[in-house]
């Protein structure tokens, strides 16, 4: 009967549920699952009930009326069967609904539910800055100048749900070159991302930073002294891996394989032997509003010929080859309480740089080893939501070698002549943010030492402007 074989549907139907629900694990999803399952069943029984109540009754009211036309015949267990049946599968294609008619291969729309042409187009963000400065240094005739320093044209889309493409074009007068442009492999490996193409290396902090992007006018007097003004990027591949926490401190390492572009350590490579970058980071939280992260660098290469003067009238090329290797620290503390972030912080950073090069001597006096040190520190400070100031402390100490200034084979800045040679700097600056788009900056740079240069004061001022979407990306 129609009655029996509701109940039998319901019954069958709930211990299939119920009986699925025992095997399922015990923890708080699944018990929301469960829950949910079993209002949606008493839902569904209660719909039930209602639509056997409401089909009992037009059926009653049907014999009814047929009843009072025509005088009933005798009907058989077979044919009630059959129209209870009927009626329920008519009832139950009420429910479902027509079946949609099939389309002819014309009428067929495929749509993709993925990216759109647009978004298909990568971020196109541009950047630069504009450099004024009035510099006062005995020896110097140029007093002033301004120019914009350059223009950075920046590419960023993801390519897939793996990959994603960075490239930053530098634009200079009529100079044009790239400064990065590489791909990143998300998950390569277990929690390791893989970087392939020509980056800003991961030597300490601010070496990765773009120009535009630091806190003060120009990089470190250390940093421009051994890797050279523009810093250290080269070409290859990085591996970066996120190593398993501390304590509660959380550690990543970063390995390098790169090409030797560096023209201020790797002259001399003409074999083509790649250099190695190591970065281990550790950061940790110190209170709520206080972290801490330290770092530690090291950049392995080779050079493998030398200019070396043998009384002729120019320099002869010798060939042997010798390593390089710069070492590196680094030391950042920020406070930032957490309900006035947007209006103060502290901000301490410092790095140190030691350089550890073997060479042959452009005297013709056989190998030595030559080495430098710098280092910088600056604290820096927000005082309103758009304003912050800071002061940045440069020291550099070259070598001492008699050779140092040979014609065409000068070791400058990494060595001079003169003993106990040093270069320091103070660099007091300002910065106001106007917007998220434009900020100005008011820097004053003293400079004094020993054997490298003579005094210089150079007051800066400089503004930084973007458009796009990655507003003065540090990288």
């Amino acid at each position: 009967m129609q009655v029996k074989q509701i109940v039998c549907i319901t019954f069958f139907f709930t211990l299939m549920i119920f009986t699925s629900a025992g095997f399922a694990q015990d923890n708080e999803s699944e018990k929301a699952e469960l829950s949910e399952l079993k209002k949606q069943i008493l839902e569904l029984q209660r719909q039930m009930n209602e639509m056997k109540s409401k089909s009992e009754n037009e059926i009653k009211e049907l014999k009814e009326k047929v009843e009072k036309l025509s005088p009933a015949e005798p009907v058989t267990e077979e044919v009630k069967t059959e129209e209870e049946a009927d009626y329920l599968r008519r009832l139950a294609q009420d429910i479902v609904g027509k079946e949609e008619e099939e389309k002819t291969p014309e009428e067929t729309v495929f749509k993709f539910g993925g990216l759109s042409l647009q978004k298909l187009n990568p971020e196109i963000s541009v950047s630069g800055d504009f450099v004024g400065y009035y510099r006062n240094q005995s020896g110097t005739r140029e007093r002033a100048d301004a120019e914009i320093r350059g223009l950075e044209l920046n590419f960023q889309s993801y390519l897939d749900p793996f990959s994603r493409l960075k490239a930053t074009t530098h634009i200079h007068d009529e100079e044009v070159h790239l400064e990065e442009a590489y791909l990143t492999r998300f998950s390569m490996f277990k929690n390791t991302n893989l970087d392939l193409g020509r980056f800003r290396q991961q030597f300490g902090v601010v070496n990765r930073w773009h120009e535009d992007a630091l806190d003060q006018v120009q990089y470190p007097l250390a940093l421009r002294s051994i890797f050279g003004d523009e810093g250290l990027y080269q070409t290859g591949a990085s591996l970066e891996w996120i190593l398993p926490k501390w304590g509660k401190a959380h550690q990543g390492l970063t390995f390098q394989v790169t090409n030797n572009d560096n023209e201020q350590l790797f002259d001399g490579n003409t074999r083509g032997y790649p250099s190695m970058l190591f970065h281990y980071k550790n950061y940790r939280d110190l209170s709520r509003d206080t972290y801490l992260e330290f770092g530690l660098s090291g950049l392995f290469g080779w050079n493998d010929e030398w200019k070396v003067d043998r009384g002729g009238p120019a320099l002869e090329n010798e060939h042997d080859t010798l390593g390089t290797q710069v070492y590196g620290a680094d030391l950042s503390v920020l406070w930032e309480p957490a309900d006035k972030a947007l209006y103060r912080n502290v901000e301490w950073r410092s790095e140190l740089y030691f350089l550890n090069q073997d060479l042959l001597a452009p005297d013709d006096s056989g190998r030595d080893n030559l080495q430098a040190w710098g280092a910088y520190s600056y604290l820096q400070t927000k005082i309103a939501r758009n304003l912050d100031i800071g002061v940045r402390y440069d020291y550099f100490q070259p070598d001492t070698k008699g050779y140092a200034n040979v014609t065409g084979a000068s070791l400058a800045p990494l060595a001079y002549t003169a003993d106990d040679t040093y270069r320091w700097q103070i660099c007091p600056y300002i910065t106001w943010w106007q917007s998220e788009w434009v900020k100005f900056r008011l820097e004053y740079d003293y400079a004094d030492g020993r054997g490298i240069e003579n005094p210089e004061h150079v007051l800066w001022f400089q503004t930084v402007f973007a458009a796009g979407p990655h507003k003065h990306e540090r990288y």
